[in-house]
């Protein structure tokens, strides 16, 4: 009995490092604390983990009191999709805005300064950069925090980004693998199903990710995807043949593999939560992701306790298990490595400097500016963003015009509210003033795109921005493609509607 209990003892320490589970508050709850204690391996940090930099660097320290070696994950793309500056908006553009720069040391630039950031506050592993190449426009999922639809474009600069942020001593993610692109269905909500062939995965989906592989990236992250050509029957991250026989064998990736989110609904639906764990560690996967609504102490348990009872049962191999925490030990050791390295750096939230001046240059004009004088209405069309993004982080363009321009007015309007008549009082606000129409993937969204075409057809001077993925012809007396909707997006397309600078 007593060599049953010591197995069983060593089997939940095994199963505790491969596990990276989120935590509701701004300080370690005490089921945390215990199971970082016993082992627990990772922690998934989100936004309502994270006040200040102070509060996070606070946050972090208290973390690595309980275990030294444990992995600080967060999910901190930039652009749209931020924790870091989720109250304020991103002082960094996105992917797309620096695909479509397509300048390599600025992207290297932001992603070391992304690293920066992170190092002071004291996390050591970003789930980033993505490395999807967005080939289909209605993909409602990736969009914007694409670098791009081009494959080697997609390529270069997520070989740019790893190095920029791993050259601060945090390692990187490249996700989602093998490629979320080409897809029309959201993972968080259902399962997407890719229907490329094994060659058009290997000249477009696979592209970036051999590039990320080539430049040393010190993870990847996992796609909950089917992709009949490799797997008719598994998702990816469930997937002994996408995980082992491509990622490892053919591509030759040697770090750490990180699941997506585990709880999403993609995979949990049919697998349940300690079922889809157990399938992606024994696929391959060598690092569980936990976070959205399954952040306490009950669900780290029952993974943990659910990949033991695999392992005795003989449905996940004792060495399967070992390899895995093996590897997320190793990815603590070189983040360990890194610190011991480099001087302390300085605990900041990011100057702002290198985000604005990427901002700046991708925003693409079509039309003649004439810088604004008098104040604008400026009407916003929103829409119900997806779950990567924080639903709080603020983006427009009304805000930082309104800054430069006083007397500018702001308006919002949605779906419902265009059709139920708050397009004409927009419309009435704004006459005899110049009217700025702001749009988020317009091409995506029927009702915004009829709003277009109605407030154009009544208002042709209207100055149209586009801060999603612009496709088509340019609409708009003038046009302005911002590349993403970070607040630091906002801002570049405001300077150059007034010819300000603040």
């Amino acid at each position: 009995m007593a060599t049953n209990v010591k197995t069983e003892q060593h089997l939940a320490t095994l199963a505790d490092a491969v596990l990276q589970p989120g935590f509701v508050g701004t300080s370690p709850p005490d089921w945390l604390r215990r199971r970082l204690a016993a082992g627990l391996g990772g922690v998934a940090l989100f936004s309502r983990n994270i006040a200040d930099p102070e509060q996070l660097a606070g946050l972090t320290r208290e973390l690595r009191a309980e275990n030294p070696g444990v992995v600080i994950a967060v999910d901190e793309e930039s652009g749209d999709v931020t924790r870091l500056d989720v109250q304020t908006g991103s002082t960094r553009p996105g992917n797309h805005a620096l695909g479509a720069v397509d300048d390599l040391a600025l992207t290297e630039a932001v992603a070391a300064d992304i690293g920066a950031q992170l190092a002071a506050a004291g996390i050591t592993l970003n789930y980033a950069p993505t490395s999807d190449v967005n080939s289909n426009p209605d993909n409602p999922v990736i969009g914007v925090r694409s670098f791009g639809a081009d494959p080697e474009l997609v390529a270069r600069h997520t070989a740019a980004w790893v190095r920029g942020l791993q050259s601060a001593g945090v390692a990187a993610c490249a996700k989602h693998f093998p490629g979320h692109g080409d897809t029309a269905v959201d993972s968080h909500h259902g399962l997407p199903i890719v229907l490329a062939s094994t060659d058009r995965l290997t000249e477009v989906e696979l592209v970036p990710f051999r590039a990320a592989i080539a430049a040393g990236t010190r993870a990847i992250m996992t796609a909950h995807l089917l992709l009949p050509a490799l797997d008719p029957a598994l998702p990816a991250t469930l997937s002994p043949r996408v995980l082992v026989k491509l990622l490892r064998e053919e591509l030759g990736y040697t770090g750490l593999v990180i699941t997506d989110g585990i709880e999403m609904a993609s995979i949990k639906a049919e697998f349940g939560l300690a079922g889809a764990t157990v399938r992606a560690i024994a696929a391959g996967a060598d690092a569980v992701c936990v976070g959205g609504d399954t952040a306490d102490e009950e669900a780290a348990l029952m993974l943990r306790d659910a990949l033991v009872a695999a392992v005795l049962e003989g449905v996940l191999p004792e060495e399967r298990l070992a390899e895995a925490a093996g590897r997320v030990a190793a990815l603590a050791e070189w983040t360990a490595a890194q610190a011991a390295n480099r001087q302390a750096a300085a605990l900041r939230w990011g100057s702002g400097e290198v985000g604005l001046a990427a901002a700046r240059r991708a925003v693409r004009v079509t039309g003649q500016i004439k810088p604004l004088t008098t104040g604008a209405h400026v009407v916003e069309l929103a829409t119900t963003v997806n779950m990567a993004i924080d639903a709080g982080t603020p983006w427009g363009v009304g805000a930082p015009l309104a800054a430069l321009l006083p007397g500018t007015t702001v308006e919002r309007v949605d779906s419902v509210g265009a059709a139920n008549g708050s397009l004409p009082h927009a419309l009435q606000t704004a006459d005899g003033r110049p009217l700025v129409l702001v749009v988020r993937d317009a091409h995506r969204h029927e009702w915004m795109a009829r709003t277009l075409a109605v407030v154009l057809a009544r208002r042709p001077d209207t100055i149209v921005v586009e801060m999603g993925v612009p496709t088509g012809e340019p609409l708009g007396a003038v046009h302005l493609a911002t590349h993403g909707a970070a607040q630091v997006c906002g801002r570049a397309a405001a300077e150059l509607l007034t010819g300000m600078r603040e």
